[in-house]
């Protein structure tokens, strides 16, 4: 008896997902609770586990294709995944999958329905082509290929001609996709988050007034602080005493003094947020996420550094829950830690503020009427101009500049 794999509840607002990758191969035993395929959401990525022993028996939707909740993305059936005798294994398999023509489904023939409905509209023979699918499945990618190169091989038609003129192509004809040339070109799917990413910060210029203003900050007293404390905090706490914590603490004081930038727009209404749900972006592989610390404004700086380890590490390993990564009412992101010395952030919308911390950099700067060197930190703050004015934008980055400077006004009014 066969068990459908159904694309399970995907969270708050999520409603289709991308099929990433088949963990299984077809005809390959599994065990209740082991992963079978990863499913991509425009926040994380997941894994859709076997709900009984048994054997791998289809799957019905290739990587990169777009599903719904409660899709069937293949089936379990019965067995130990042994190598069935031939004879067997092919007849279920023509049946399973007929070729519309009427022609027999030859090996590395087998295809999705979408997939075959391409090679059909592009006069491809799946029969010629050597899937790069699970089970040697043919891939969207693969008849792309294939079109491309026949594209190619075609000699280039004579333009019709028409009382003497030259005919114009087509204006909604589109060039098909081109192969790789001699080796030199990769092809590569974008995941459903770098999408994500793509078309969020495209809007985020789009539908924002979005300006960026600069400070500088000298790191003195707090790289002394953390030299002379370090050891005792990890000691006693167990993680490391950073930098993040000390800017967290910085923008709750400054977003106290100014709230426009703990907000976001509504229709035609500003929403003010009494509580601070302090986005921190961080880098993956696959991308930005920006893992969101709760009620900031209540953890000291053992907790904030903590729960920022954990998030960082959560989302390398791409753990990350829906819950960890929706809301957020302002975000800081460290492009330091890679070296940048200047840049400006987007915002993450529908926030209408998000702070940008640099590389620490040893300068001469002036310092009562003196020339001395001092680590300075280059800080930079985008903000929506729709509601937020540059009075309080300045402001509200020279605040965080006296807090970083003055760390015992941080604890007092971070």
């Amino acid at each position: 008896m066969s068990v459908e794999i159904r694309v399970p509840e995907l969270g708050e607002s999520v409603v289709d997902a991308t099929v990433g990758r088949w963990l299984k191969k077809e005809g390959e035993a599994v065990t209740a609770g082991e992963p079978l395929v990863e499913l991509e959401t425009d926040k994380i990525n997941f894994e859709v586990e076997a709900e009984q022993d048994g054997v791998l028996a289809s799957v019905l939707k290739e990587e990169g294709e777009t599903v719904g909740i409660g899709d069937v993305l293949g089936t379990l059936g019965e067995g130990d995944g042994a190598p069935r005798p031939e004879a067997e294994a092919e007849e279920p398999e023509a049946a399973e999958e007929p070729v519309e023509d009427g022609r027999e489904a030859a090996a590395g023939g087998r295809a999705a329905p979408s997939v075959r409905k391409l090679a059909e509209e592009h006069g491809v023979d799946l029969s010629e082509i050597s899937g790069s699918g699970p089970g040697g499945r043919i891939t969207r990618e693969d008849v792309e290929q294939r079109i491309g190169v026949e594209e190619e091989e075609k000699p280039p038609a004579p333009p019709a001609e028409e009382d003497g003129k030259r005919a114009e192509p087509a204006a909604e004809e589109k060039p098909a996709p081109q192969p790789a040339r001699d080796g030199r070109e990769e092809r590569i799917r974008m995941s459903r988050r770098r999408q994500t990413i793509a078309k969020r910060l495209v809007e985020a210029q789009q539908n924002a007034a979005m300006l960026t203003t600069f400070n500088e900050v000298d790191m003195s007293a707090v790289m002394d602080l953390r030299a002379r404390r370090k050891e005792a905090f990890q000691e006693r706490h167990g993680v490391r005493l950073g930098f993040m914590s000390f800017f967290t603490k910085a923008v709750i004081g400054a977003l106290k003094a100014f709230p426009e930038l703990n907000a976001e727009i509504q229709g035609d209404e500003i929403v003010l947020k009494r509580y601070y749900d302090i986005g921190v972006a961080v880098s993956t592989e696959e991308g930005l996420v920006v893992p969101v610390v709760r009620d900031a404004d209540r953890k000291d700086f053992a907790q904030l550094e903590r729960e920022i380890y954990e998030l960082s590490v959560k989302a390398r390993e791409r753990r990350l829950g829906l819950e960890e990564l929706q809301g957020g009412t302002f975000t800081i992101t460290n492009g330091g830690v890679f070296g940048s010395l200047l840049s400006t952030p987007i915002l993450n919308a529908p926030q209408v503020g998000i702070l940008g911390m640099h590389k620490v950099e040893e300068r001469p700067v002036v310092v009562d009427g003196e020339i001395v060197i001092r680590p300075m930190m280059y800080v930079a703050l985008s903000y929506d101009h729709r509601i937020v004015d540059g009075r309080e934008a300045v402001s509200f980055l020279v605040r965080v500049k006296e807090l970083i400077e003055d760390p015992e006004a941080l604890l007092l009014e971070g």
